[in-house]
């Protein structure tokens, strides 16, 4: 039995270190070819450059029109998550704790909207006729309902293991729903939150097909057009793609460094409804 356990463990770990290989092979590629010239670049090996290139970067900064791209990233970025944790834990308190048919319809609906794909062309109808096409708020405003609804699957699973008695005391002491909310469930809620501001920075940072559908003008594009912009004009220049890739991973990459002490797996989302 002994003999067993431990060549399941010796499978496991040489799985979990195939596994990583495949994840940080790549990445170094990337990171060492943004700091070649174009020959060394394009052989895609793990060899050190020969002479650092750290113009590289001042390159793709300058005619990448990144410091514009990376402004445009923020505000999306930065709007879209902090909408969504607002909204998006309202409503997973909403229908965590009142059970009606309303709530169950509501809850299922955005469950819906984990699985259902973006329509672009109903979705661009409907900016057109708010008159928001090409406009910023017309993408925060696809990319939150893209994000909301796992955020509330999520957070509603959480709540759902805080105790009711919290919101009956309170309630007796006279604190209205909002004050209640905000000064005692939601304070309860940081272990999870640090999962949501993670996943839903990244997913808005790093959406792709949105801002190229319903952006108008690249003085509006974001980071990670930047590398689809900069692709096609220096597609035999890798280390130039490189240096653009690591720029648009870097601000993302430090967040979750700052946050991933916080971060905490999503199973409590999994509870049934």
């Amino acid at each position: 039995m002994a003999k067993k356990k431990t060549m399941s463990s010796i499978l496991l770990t040489i799985i979990g270190f195939l596994s990583v290989l495949i994840i940080i092979v790549p990445l170094l590629v990337v990171f060492l070819g943004s700091f070649k010239d174009a020959p060394e670049a394009q052989a895609f090996n793990l060899a050190l450059p020969s002479s650092w290139h750290f113009d590289n970067y001042k390159v793709v900064v300058q005619k990448g029109n990144m410091g514009q791209a990376f402004i445009n990233s923020m505000i999306i970025t930065v709007v879209v998550t902090l909408f969504v944790i607002v909204a998006g834990s309202l409503n997973a308190f909403v229908v965590s704790r009142k059970k009606s048919r309303y709530t169950s319809f509501v809850y299922y609906l955005f469950l819906l909207g984990m699985i259902s794909p973006i329509q672009i062309v109903t979705t661009y109808g409907l900016l057109q006729m708010l008159h928001l096409t090409g406009t910023f708020v017309g993408v925060i405003c696809v990319e939150i309902a893209l994000q909301l609804p796992w955020t509330i699957f999520t957070l509603s699973g959480f709540i759902k293991s805080v105790p009711k008695e919290l919101d009956e005391a309170a309630y007796i002491d006279g604190a209205s729903p909002m004050t209640m909310f905000f000064k005692i469930i939601f304070p309860l809620l940081k272990p999870i939150m640090a999962t949501v501001v993670v996943t839903t920075a990244m997913g808005a940072w790093n959406e792709f097909m949105v801002p190229l559908y319903f952006f108008n003008s690249s003085s509006k594009w974001t980071m990670p057009l930047t590398v689809y912009n900069f692709f096609g004009q220096y597609s035999s220049n890798w280390n130039y793609v490189f240096a653009d890739l690591v720029l648009t991973a870097l601000p993302i990459t430090i967040l979750y460094l700052i946050c991933q002490k916080h971060v905490v797996g999503t199973t409590a989302g999994a509870v049934k409804g």
